[in-house]
């Protein structure tokens, strides 16, 4: 398959779509089990599907027409709230709102290792290094964990205790994105070299909603921010090279909440998972829908896209 797009739902169904013709491919209907799709995630190969559903992750096989997992990850003890594969697939990392961040080896199905955070987890990503993990919480802060050092390196609290949603780093590492409850975005230059400077330098702040912020993304090429809202649109920010974000266009056609967001290898398409139970996939140059993908019967809340090299 050269284009994965996966979505998940309140419906407890995950659904493989093709992305231009917008049919439903596949469902995973998970009958009998309780408990929400809340993120998903593609592995870097291709193969795997992880898939945060309340308290713990199942991992299924993309190529194989069963519906039953690999595997699950079962140690949270509420929601989880993240999930993103290592770039080589050999381990995983959650967070959850039980306040902890945990690291799975793929390659021995096994938990390898728990960071306390100290408040519920909004988000965590992975650092294009491998070594590093950056995490959002519920509480105020953003944390950069040291896998190799094994410790909380640094902690920014850009807005007091205002919980922050979604944080975001570009694909060099050069820049790092947070998007808070109140809809306001923050922005630091990441110095990977220069020991003489902090490691986060602030640069900007901006009011991208009026609402709720649920999600903010940067593209693969570094050049847009994406930012998804309770006010049911997503707005895309351009970012010139002193890091000023412009706004570019306001993607318009979402009935309700916008959870999550995915762009295309080549940064030229976005995907958008919305409570109107539907997905959209969007055209960045016009802004305009090009597919919408209809089957979900309750809230759509994430979206995953893959389709880069395998």
């Amino acid at each position: 398959m050269s284009v994965i797009l996966v979505t998940g739902s309140y419906d407890h169904e995950i659904r493989f779509w093709e992305a231009w013709s917008g049919i439903c491919s596949r469902t995973i209907a998970r009958t009998g089990e309780t408990g929400q799709v809340n993120r998903l995630a593609i592995s870097p190969d291709k193969r795997l599907l992880a898939a945060a559903i309340h308290k713990k992750v199942n991992i299924y096989e993309i190529g194989s027409p069963l519906n039953e997992p690999l595997v699950t990850f079962e140690s949270h003890t509420m929601n989880i709230s993240a999930v993103a594969f290592h770039s080589e697939g050999k381990w995983l990392v959650t967070g959850s709102e039980d306040g902890t961040i945990k690291i799975w080896d793929l390659r021995t199905s096994s938990l390898h290792r728990t960071y306390d955070n100290g408040a519920p987890v909004n988000d965590v990503i992975i650092h294009p290094n491998q070594g590093e993990l950056i995490s959002c919480d519920q509480s105020g802060s953003i944390k950069q964990w040291d896998l190799a050092e094994n410790v909380c390196s640094h902690e920014l609290t850009p807005a007091g205790d205002v919980p922050i949603r979604s944080v975001t780093l570009a694909s060099d590492g050069s820049c790092l994105v947070a998007g808070n409850n109140k809809g306001q975005c923050y922005v630091w230059k990441v110095n990977e070299e220069n020991t003489n400077l902090p490691r986060f330098q602030a640069v900007t702040r901006f009011q991208a909603h009026g609402k709720y912020l649920t999600r903010c993304l940067l593209s693969p090429d570094a050049r847009y921010l994406a930012t998804c809202s309770a006010d049911t649109t997503v707005k895309i920010w351009s970012i010139s090279p002193t890091y000023e974000f412009k706004l570019e266009r306001i993607l318009v056609g979402h009935q309700r909440w916008v959870w999550d967001c995915a762009f295309s290898a080549d940064s030229a398409y976005l995907v958008t998972a919305s409570s109107d139970h539907t997905a959209r996939l969007w055209e960045m140059a016009s802004g305009e829908t090009v597919r919408q993908y209809n089957g979900h019967h309750k809230a759509a809340v994430c979206c995953a896209l893959h389709d880069g090299a395998g």
